[in-house]
């Protein structure tokens, strides 16, 4: 008798246990990521490129773009630094450039982890791509910020025709794409 009514109990007991331990995870909803201001912000930044460019380097031109390097390992990118060159080169697109696509081909300018441009390599890329440009940058991490530092130059003087640094917060999300 004891049993019929230990048994019960003790699987109750199993089934508030296990209730206890599960938590709520908190998804981000549509709206938050359409507040998200790191898009915009990139957007910005290019936009103050663009209206360096005008006289030099007039819309239609052709540009190339490289994955923006870590400043403390120039050779590699990370996720963080291929999707600010893939906003950047968005909006040079819509602001009437050519964008040529480097992942599209293996041979030109594919190093490491993302399309990385060392100097040497500037000219050749941009005869290749019939490029009149070519879109540089880097970034440097600290506890609070990333800095970001673009560049679009002139490929047989090395030129810089434009440049633009700004800041985004160390989030949650930045620190995320740094790692990978």
């Amino acid at each position: 008798m004891k049993m019929r009514f230990l048994v019960p109990l003790l699987a109750a007991g199993a089934v508030l246990v296990g209730c206890e331990t599960t938590k709520t995870v908190r998804e981000p909803t549509y709206q938050e990521a359409r507040d998200n201001e790191f898009i915009p912000a990139n957007q910005a930044a290019t936009k103050q490129l663009l209206a360096q460019l005008t006289q030099s380097v007039p819309a239609p031109s052709t540009l190339v773009i490289a994955s923006l390097a870590n400043v403390d390992a120039l050779e590699t990118s990370s996720t963080f630094g291929r999707i600010v060159s893939e906003q950047i080169s968005a909006e040079f697109t819509k602001s009437g450039y050519r964008m040529r696509e480097m992942k599209l081909r293996n041979s030109v300018g594919i190093t490491g982890e993302g399309e990385m441009l060392l100097s040497r390599e500037i000219r050749e890329l941009a005869r290749s791509y019939d490029a009149q440009a070519v879109v540089v940058g880097s970034y440097a991490t600290s506890r609070d910020f990333v800095y970001i530092n673009l560049k679009v130059v002139h490929p047989q003087s090395n030129t810089v025709l434009a440049v633009h640094d700004y800041a985004l917060p160390m989030d949650s999300n930045n620190r995320r794409m740094l790692r990978n």
